[in-house]
């Protein structure tokens, strides 16, 4: 006996799937904004706004100076400058420099803590870098990196011979918050939201196996012949079409024709 395997064909009409999107557009609609406001809620009252302050320090990496006399500076010492930022950015890390940070500031943080709240790059791969702090409060960020623009080049100086760093711009205290922020959250929520609802009214659409209509069996059995289909009994159009519409539309016109054939029997005695 041989067996014979038919396999089946899953076909996704895009536009069909168009449609059934665009019949729950006002599902989509209240699923988006609800995520969108549930999101922004929950950014207002449980996410703690941060304020960020940064100073700007510039690395030397020759500290001799002869009087006013001037000196030219070589691409080399360029390079060798922009080189030493890393090596200053691990100095500024270590528990020596942060540790003085955090007595002379008179902070609560342990070094671990003020550990992730600072951050240090080049500024475009320059001799400049940047030092940022980020905390809870405007006055304590900016508070924090002034002291670590007052403290770091002293600790440089100790450990790196010839070395030389300059404060550029100290800190001042920020007037805005630095995260988080109101309408990036609100979007994303708003975009999963709209994501989520899509994908769940998709996946009941496509593992949706009941007949909805008799196209949906002319269409998908073009070589079975459809003998009969049951009407709607149940029509709530005005028009009467159905077969309690119909009933009820001939069930009245009887009752008209009854009550005329009295009145017409009077007028003929």
């Amino acid at each position: 006996m041989v067996l014979e395997k038919k396999s089946e064909e899953f076909e996704i009409d895009l536009l069909e799937l168009a449609q059934v999107l665009l019949h729950k557009l006002w599902v989509i609609i209240i699923v988006t904004v609800l995520c969108g406001g549930i999101t922004l809620g929950y950014t207002v009252a449980f996410i703690k706004p941060q304020y960020t302050a940064s100073v700007l320090l510039y690395v030397n990496n020759s500290n001799i100076s002869v009087g006013s006399a001037s000196f030219s500076i070589s691409n080399a010492d360029l390079s060798a400058a922009q080189k030493l930022v890393d090596t200053y950015v691990v100095i500024l890390k270590s528990r020596r420099v942060l540790n003085q940070v955090i007595e002379e500031s008179g902070t609560m943080y342990s070094y671990d803590q003020l550990l992730q709240r600072i951050n240090a790059a080049s500024v475009n791969n320059t001799e400049v870098f940047r030092i940022t702090v980020t905390t809870e409060s405007a006055q304590e960020s900016e508070k924090i990196a002034n002291i670590i623009a007052r403290v770091l080049p002293d600790k440089i100086s100790d450990i790196v011979l010839g070395s030389d760093v300059k404060v550029v711009d100290y800190a001042v205290i920020p007037s805005q918050k630095s995260s988080p922020s109101l309408t990036k959250n609100t979007a994303i929520g708003a975009l999963a939201g709209l994501v989520l609802v899509c994908a769940v009214i998709i996946i009941r659409y496509l593992l949706d196996d009941s007949i909805q209509s008799e196209d949906y069996l002319t269409d998908t059995y073009p070589d079975v012949p459809l003998l009969a289909v049951i009407p709607d009994l149940v029509d709530s159009k005005s028009s009467g079409y159905g077969y309690y519409g119909g009933y009820a539309k001939a069930s009245r016109q009887q009752s008209n024709k009854s009550e005329d054939k009295p009145e017409e029997s009077e007028d003929n005695e």
